[in-house]
């Protein structure tokens, strides 16, 4: 098989192309490539198929072999990959996503190849049952949830993926491993979720760490970045435009006023291409 290894602010992925379907065993395929001593490594496996409603359709399996309904770093990537290996000539085009239906990419070019690209994610989806959460509520916003003795409060959204967005003092230092998957498998989220930590320095600034449902820590996270930026409007805490500084860089974020959808640009790059 051959494959080329990608990331978007060091959230990593295996990207496939030339299929026409998943195989039949792709979860415990990812579970092995993904696995970073024994396989290629990386936080999730990635599939570029044909569409019958866009250019392209992504597929995102996780590195626990659960299917991801979408993943803002992985869109990037692909949109990266299909232009830089001549599948496209298109500098606006759409890839099929599992959660969000066809997605607009636009492609920023340079010197003939992909440097930044510019996602419309859509619409957010606010009502708690839709995320889902348990909470039946047409907005989940400052929600107390509690873990082991602790309370957090949380704000839920759904980029085609559901959120839980949580405001901590500080979100770099913030002990992922302790508290991450215990969130993550909370009865309260039927689904699982994403969790982003979240400290706010600015109306155009945030910090961002998450737990990404079926990975773990990431270095980054596309639809957590947008997650965050809707959830800090909700509260009144930032604009609707605003820089998320994840661990691996900065994604610009912006929730337009006029149509509801938000938008996302950032980079993609090619660590480099091989066979298994």
């Amino acid at each position: 098989m051959n494959f080329t290894k990608m990331h978007g602010l060091g959230n990593d992925f295996i990207v496939v192309a030339g299929e026409r379907e998943l195989p039949a065993n792709v979860s415990e395929l990812a579970e092995q490539l993904c696995n970073r001593y024994f396989g290629i490594g990386a936080d999730g496996l990635v599939y570029i198929l044909p569409s019958e409603i866009a250019d392209f359709r992504m597929r995102i399996i996780n590195s626990d072999g659960s299917e991801a309904e979408q993943c803002g770093n992985a869109i990037r990537c692909v949109a990266k990959y299909v232009y830089d290996n001549g599948l496209t000539d298109k500098e606006e085009i759409t890839i099929e996503t599992l959660g969000a239906g066809a997605q607009k990419v636009q492609l920023n070019v340079e010197d003939g190849k992909v440097a930044t690209v510019r996602v419309d994610m859509g619409e957010p989806i606010l009502q708690g049952l839709q995320v889902p959460t348990t909470v039946d509520a047409d907005v989940v916003i400052d929600h107390p949830i509690e873990v082991e003795g602790r309370e957090f409060r949380f704000t839920a959204v759904s980029m085609g993926n559901p959120h839980c967005v949580i405001y901590v003092d500080d979100a770099a230092g913030f002990d992922l491993q302790a508290w991450g998957p215990k969130l993550e498998t909370h009865p309260m989220f039927p689904r699982k979720i994403n969790v982003e930590f979240v400290t706010v320095n600015s109306r155009t600034h945030t910090d961002m760490r998450v737990w990404e449902r079926g990975a773990g820590p990431t270095l980054a996270c596309g639809t957590g970045a947008c997650a965050t930026v809707v959830a800090s409007v909700l509260n009144g805490m930032t604009d609707r435009t605003a820089t998320v500084s994840l661990k691996g860089g900065d994604l610009l974020i912006e929730w337009n006023e006029q149509d509801k959808h938000v938008y996302m640009t950032g980079p993609a790059a090619v660590v480099y291409s091989g066979a298994i």
